[in-house]
């Protein structure tokens, strides 16, 4: 197999990514990266969809900048582009993209993790074998997440756990959850947290679905009773997980930027003219709109160029940035205005729940923008993003509800 470390031309690779791509993608699924998003939210693979799986997960290319001795694609960010590029081409996608254990777990375990943690969690990763869920928020822990309280407790030949987490996205099909967990309810709340790293499949774990008004239930309250984890489950360092779950915010809100490679959704400007008009200059005909949904393309494309910056700047960071809060509530205010401007300019067509009478781009709008009203909570509030842009970024006055 050619060594894609950055010994070859960008142009080699692009002809090598192509022929890879003409090889393994199955044409079946072109323009079918909505399937990636489905498997996030519970869709099991078989088929042309698990057979793409399986070839990009044993390339590597569905993490194509991981380090290749864990199984990853060991480009670089170049290749990783020149990659993403070739994929938009072809109409193909990345089936891993949406995976927790991709966009989280996995870049947290290869910053914090022991030798022994990468070589036994990465792989399965890589390969999109296994699934995992992160355990943050409790039903008195949430914008708060200091004050969590579920407990690990040393047994001797393992930890014992128990609490509750709520809003564990996936638990219901997760083998595997990142959480944290509270080590010493002595110390100060913030010194006093560990990240485990914890099997799911025992008994002693009860996931339950929470139904969501958007129709689709990905969120999950979970219940741990004297469950087990092992000794080496501890990620970082015992009683300084504060660090590591900030960390791990960071790859989420380095994620959250839209669709990936091949699954860029329908310009919004295309839809306008579809259902408002054009005018004789060929211009969508509401000028007003018009105006608003320009606004919203710069949006779009300025949060992109920020995202990209932090994530070059991250490289070389230690630790979690508070550019995570700035991204997290760009992403936030791009996403929710993006799915607003689509139901208006649908109108009563882009209010449909379901029949023959609305598409299917038509339902999705309504479900889209009810599930993405969600964005304004989870993973940290607005709120609490702006109090730590405001305190870690202006240098404001300490308010009194600080993350």
């Amino acid at each position: 197999m050619a060594d894609f470390g950055g010994d070859l031309e960008l142009e080699d690779f692009r002809a090598e990514a192509r022929t890879w791509l003409e090889e393994n993608f199955p044409a079946a699924l072109k323009g079918k990266a909505a399937l990636a998003m489905a498997m996030m939210e519970g869709l099991k693979p078989d088929g042309d969809l698990l057979a793409w799986k399986q070839r990009i997960g044993a390339k590597g290319w569905g993490t194509p900048t991981w380090p290749a001795e864990y199984g990853g694609g060991g480009l670089s960010p170049a290749q990783a582009r020149v990659l993403q590029q070739e994929m938009a081409k072809a109409g193909a996608f990345n089936p891993l993209t949406f995976g927790m254990g991709v966009t989280m777990i996995g870049p947290t375990i290869l910053d914090y993790g022991t030798e022994e943690q990468k070589k036994k969690h990465i792989p399965p990763i890589v390969r999109g074998d296994i699934r995992w869920c992160v355990g943050y928020s409790e039903p008195n822990a949430g914008s708060d997440l200091a004050s969590l309280q579920m407990k690990a407790e040393d047994a001797g030949d393992h930890w014992k756990i128990n609490g509750q987490k709520t809003w564990t996205s996936g638990a219901q099909w997760s083998q595997w959850c990142g959480a944290l967990v509270r080590t010493d309810f002595s110390a100060k709340k913030h010194d006093g947290i560990s990240f485990m790293l914890i099997d799911m499949n025992q008994a002693a774990i009860d996931p339950r679905p929470i139904a969501l008004i958007a129709g689709a239930s990905p969120f999950c309250e979970t219940f741990f009773t004297d469950a087990r984890a092992e000794k080496d489950a501890l990620l970082g360092e015992l009683n300084r997980g504060w660090t590591v779950g900030k960390r791990l915010l960071q790859h989420e809100r380095a994620s959250q930027t839209g669709a990936p490679s091949g699954a860029r959704a329908t310009p919004l400007q295309d839809i306008a003219k579809r259902y408002v008009g054009e005018d004789a200059q060929g211009r969508l005909a509401d000028a007003d709109l018009r105006t608003r949904l320009t606004r919203h393309l710069m949006d779009a494309k300025v949060h992109g160029l920020t995202l990209a910056r932090a994530v070059a700047e991250s490289k070389g960071a230690s630790g979690a940035t508070n550019a995570a809060s700035v991204l997290k509530n760009s992403a936030t205010n791009v996403a929710q205005t993006r799915a607003e401007l689509t139901l208006e300019i649908m109108g009563g067509q882009g209010l449909g729940w379901d029949g023959a009478s609305f598409s299917k781009d038509e339902i999705e709008a309504v479900r889209s923008w009810l599930g993405g009203k969600a964005m304004s909570i989870y993973g940290g509030s607005v709120e609490i993003q702006n109090n730590i842009i405001s305190k870690r970024i202006l240098g404001l006055p300490d308010s009194t509800h600080s993350a």
